[in-house]
């Protein structure tokens, strides 16, 4: 049986675990998800923070979220092993604590979220996410692959119905251009869909044309404004 005095991470779970009402919900899971875990996080913790994302309380979904992106790589496979395609709402906030985490194992529910999610804030956050990976890890022929495969997926992407989509792709394309060195080879593609997006005849709302010009300043090394 847990001490509280030995296992404060213990009583911050059994305190989510408890709420009775979305109030305490939420402020227990703020207690838990900003905790200075340091050495001694527990999969348990973890665990926790996943299970709030399926509560229907978006106000500690979205305390939760930050939390696992805070924990970084570590809550990777927690939230990929929960996913229950049944949960709409829990599903929707794995992809954003996905996207904000950046790490190469959620590629592969972040390129199926961007293409055929019903909902297009979880399509805005996969299309950020896409663009934000965190790939130094990787050799070069395998970073250029996944960069690839961002790539084509946020191409993709330009023809989105909703134009929140369209913006976070030009996000996303312009992160894809200025990866690193290495992705000089996805440049031009990533600037010829930039350009897409910004021409008036091809993009109707002049907001994601702006972000995308935005982008392609960028990509040129030129002032942001």
């Amino acid at each position: 049986m847990r001490s509280v005095e030995s296992d404060p991470i213990g009583e911050r779970i059994e305190a989510v675990r408890q709420a009775d009402s979305a109030q305490t919900l939420l402020a227990a899971t703020a207690v838990l998800a900003t905790s200075d875990h340091g050495n001694s996080i527990s999969g348990e913790a973890i665990a926790c923070l996943v299970e709030v994302l399926g509560f229907n309380c978006p106000g500690a979904a979205v305390v939760a979220v930050n939390g696992l992106i805070r924990l970084g790589p570590m809550a990777v496979e927690p939230i990929l092993e929960s996913l229950d395609p049944r949960n709409y709402g829990a599903r929707a906030w794995a992809v954003r604590a996905l996207a904000g985490i950046g790490d190469i194992h959620g590629l592969d529910l972040l390129e199926e979220a961007l293409g055929s999610d019903i909902g297009p804030s979880v399509r805005r956050a996969a299309a950020r996410g896409l663009g934000q990976l965190r790939l130094d890890a990787l050799e070069d022929s395998q970073r250029q692959a996944v960069q690839g495969r961002c790539l084509q997926a946020l191409v993709a992407a330009c023809a989105d119905g909703e134009w929140v989509v369209r913006y976070a792709v030009a996000v996303g394309l312009e992160g894809i251009g200025l990866a690193d060195v290495n992705s000089d080879h996805l440049r031009p593609a990533s600037r010829l869909a930039l350009l897409g997006l910004s021409q008036p005849d091809a993009e109707a709302v002049p907001v994601v044309r702006l972000r995308a010009a935005l982008a392609l300043r960028r990509l040129d090394g030129l002032p942001s404004a």
